[in-house]
């Protein structure tokens, strides 16, 4: 039976008298994609880090296609993908240019025209990477991570700076990725992406594993409270909201004109926020009952932002 893609048992890693990762174990199995979700500092980036060979542990064991990405690197690196947020490209390199010398160091490639066309960078090819926007930048990233077919790909922030457009076609191709048996290891601060795309979620903070499961599992486990969603005019004042439900509610403006109600939904719940909305000269529009998602789930147990 074929290894897990990742194990990782007790890690431990220090940088001074600091303690970044602190006994955590971690187990990802073929084939799945896999969102490693916490704050910043949580410990996402230096457990990434050690499971592609660029830092080594102080305790505990890791091991990634059954092999120790510390001391087998050499024959780890041609069956993993690496995807930096950021590019890490050299300026003045063209977008098919870079990506056809990432592809010449593959045994067996995917063609870098096709990938540039399924990625949306045709027009692209001959821009020169400090030339490409955002988007492009982090599409082309994307493109030399898994041109190389690789058995596993870390991705890190794959969709940052890109349009909707842009990010439904990149997580059309992580789908395709995972139907042809690749894993992927995904960090993202996009919780909307977590859930689309993820099979598993771990959510780590303060260097450990506090949460694991499917998206669905994880907002399953939270749902004794419902939540009440709507949306009105931007800048409404939640606190006056709060003050109208029972004690126990929580309101927030989760992005401009967006509202979340948090607690138990009964009619007279449904009934004092859409007065309270009347009162205020405004129509409570999309008032949608359902369970918390992953982003409420990620706050309740981090107990902070997503970019805290």
């Amino acid at each position: 039976m074929n290894a897990a893609a990742v194990e990782i048992t007790g890690l431990v890693k220090r940088f001074g008298s600091v303690t970044a990762v602190d006994g955590l174990d971690l187990k990802m199995p073929r084939g799945v994609i896999l969102a490693l979700l916490g704050p910043n500092g949580a410990g996402k980036t230096t457990t990434v880090e050690i499971c592609e060979g660029f830092r080594r542990p102080d305790a505990g064991t890791v091991h990634v296609l059954g092999l120790d990405p510390a001391r087998e690197a050499a024959a780890l690196r041609p069956r993993i993908g690496v995807m930096p947020q950021g590019g890490g490209a050299y300026p003045g390199v063209r977008a098919e240019e870079m990506l056809r010398l990432v592809a010449a160091c593959a045994a067996h490639p995917l063609d870098p025209a096709w990938l540039l066309d399924v990625l949306g960078l045709d027009t692209a090819r001959r821009t020169p990477f400090k030339r490409l926007s955002g988007g492009q930048q982090q599409r082309l990233s994307l493109a030399c991570a898994i041109v190389g077919r690789p058995e596993l790909v870390f991705l890190d922030e794959p969709t940052a700076g890109m349009d909707p457009q842009a990010r439904r076609l990149v997580w059309q191709l992580l789908d395709a990725l995972r139907a042809d048996g690749v894993s992927v290891l995904l960090t993202t601060h996009l919780m909307e992406e977590a859930e689309s795309l993820a099979d598993d979620v771990v959510i780590v903070d303060g260097g450990t594993v506090i949460a694991q499961g499917s998206p669905n599992a994880l907002t399953a486990e939270h749902a004794e409270d419902a939540q009440l969603r709507f949306r009105a005019r931007p800048g409404l004042d939640t606190r006056l909201l709060t003050a109208a439900l029972p004690e126990g509610y929580l309101v927030r403006e989760s992005s401009p004109g967006a509202y979340r109600v948090t607690g138990f939904v009964d009619p007279q719940v449904v009934s004092t926020v859409t007065s309270w909305c009347a009162q205020q000269g405004v129509l409570a529009e999309e008032l949608h009952v359902g369970r918390r998602d992953l982003e409420e789930v990620f706050l309740e147990l981090t107990g902070r932002e997503l970019r805290a």
